[in-house]
């Protein structure tokens, strides 16, 4: 929990950096996050995997997983900021995409802010689509034939 906690953190770095907050109270703030976001998320997909990314035993993010029944479902995918960029979540996506064929899904879906730029193209170039949007998030979906 304490990786997962501390990658939430440097995921909302940047987004907090303005704010003219104590660091002890940016961190409280932070940590109530993460626990209404990780309480959200076990108690939506009760039974997801919630996956630690590793390399070579060293933690590099998390991927979360849930099957929808006919679609594979990445709930979250993130990296700490040092990792991305290397092709990594170029490889997770492929895995991804190979479990759901495997599970005999007909698609992998997932969502995405509007602002991700880097994640938007990564997505797109893999084949994703987008189906659907919010006032934040973009709803992507691959169908496999």
């Amino acid at each position: 929990m304490a990786f997962l906690r501390d990658l939430y953190h440097q995921s909302r770095a940047a987004e907090l950096a303005a704010v003219p907050w104590p660091d002890a109270t940016r961190r409280a703030f932070l940590d109530s996050q993460f626990e209404l976001q990780h309480r959200h998320y076990i108690g939506q997909y009760t039974d997801a995997a919630f996956l630690i990314v590793e390399h070579t035993g060293r933690p590099l993010g998390r991927l979360y997983l849930h099957d929808d029944g006919d679609a594979l479902h990445i709930i979250d995918i993130l990296l700490l900021s040092a990792e991305r960029g290397q092709g990594i979540g170029t490889a997770l996506l492929a895995h991804v995409q190979q479990l759901a064929r495997q599970h005999a899904c007909t698609a992998v879906q997932l969502s995405v802010l509007r602002d991700n730029a880097a994640a938007l193209r990564l997505y797109q170039r893999l084949g994703f689509a987008i189906v659907g949007s919010d006032t934040l998030r973009l709803m992507m979906r691959q169908e496999f034939s």
